[in-house]
């Protein structure tokens, strides 16, 4: 295999992750499809904010239409607050309160009668604003780390050397997951790192463990069977990387009135704001 193919081959595989893991993951917006007398109209309900006033806003209803937003905290009991969807210009708003660095809000919306999603509230959550100066870098050499795996594996594959491309794999890796990453993550949140063993964040341990799969590979690049070492890391990484960005990351404690970086009803690692 041509290394031109082998490269146009891995971006095309990286970009197809992406864009699955883009739409898959918890922050992205939900899709709900709303009728109103035979017709179906596509709505995009947000799941992540920066800390103000979250605007819902539903777009291209007809000037008929009336809606009302339900809101409360997330995880919580509290009873659902209930506000009206106001016209501004050519869509209907109504906002969600600003909450806490990585508090949560579970809302849905009540158009026509009728609540939506039909398969219950969706859940957003707050964050700090990431600079872009911050934030880009980390996606690229996030993304940088996928293509250079991919093209790695084509080239174990091919039968191709692949060493330099093992370790730069793993350099690109190291820089945007445990420097950038952690980064983003202080700045968006508060905590440095909320993967094992401090919490349970999917994002930080799937670097990490991808992170370790790469380092054995290195380590046994003398190895007659090190392709085999390199294949797996690839594999895994592949395989963690179609798990949804931001799954079971930090979230606020409305109880302890503090930022927790495990899961409702495990051992509970709390940070000081």
């Amino acid at each position: 295999m041509k290394n031109w193919v082998c490269w146009l081959l891995a971006v095309v595989i990286t970009l197809t992750l992406s864009v699955y893991q883009r739409m898959t993951g918890p922050t992205n917006p939900k899709r709900v499809t709303v009728e109103l007398n035979g017709d179906s109209y596509q709505l995009k309900l947000p799941r992540s904010g920066v800390r103000q006033d979250q605007m819902v806003t539903l777009k291209g209803l007809p000037s008929h239409a009336d809606a009302q937003l339900h809101y409360r905290r997330y995880p919580t009991t509290d009873e659902y607050t209930t506000v009206d969807f106001n016209w501004e210009g050519d869509a209907l708003q109504a906002a969600l309160p600003v909450q806490p660095v990585a508090g949560k809000l579970q809302y849905y919306i009540t158009v026509g009668g009728k609540d939506h999603p039909v398969d219950g509230p969706v859940v957003i959550r707050f964050r700090n604003d990431v600079p872009a100066g911050i934030l880009i870098p980390h996606i690229l050499f996030m993304f940088a780390a996928m293509l250079f795996a991919v093209y790695t594996f084509l080239l174990v594959i091919s039968r191709k050397k692949y060493s330099t491309w093992l370790i730069v794999t793993t350099v690109t890796l190291f820089i945007g997951g445990f420097i950038l990453g952690p980064l983003v993550q202080h700045v968006a949140f508060g905590p440095w790192w909320t993967g094992f063993p401090f919490g349970t964040d999917l994002t930080d341990n799937k670097t990490l463990l991808s992170f370790l799969f790469f380092l054995a590979a290195i380590a046994t690049l003398k190895w007659k069977f090190n392709k085999w070492v390199v294949i797996l890391a690839v594999l895994f990484m592949v395989l963690v990387f179609t798990i949804p960005h931001s799954t079971r990351g930090s979230e606020y404690d409305y109880a302890t009135e503090q930022l927790s970086t495990e899961m409702p009803g495990q051992a509970r690692h709390v940070v000081n704001e």
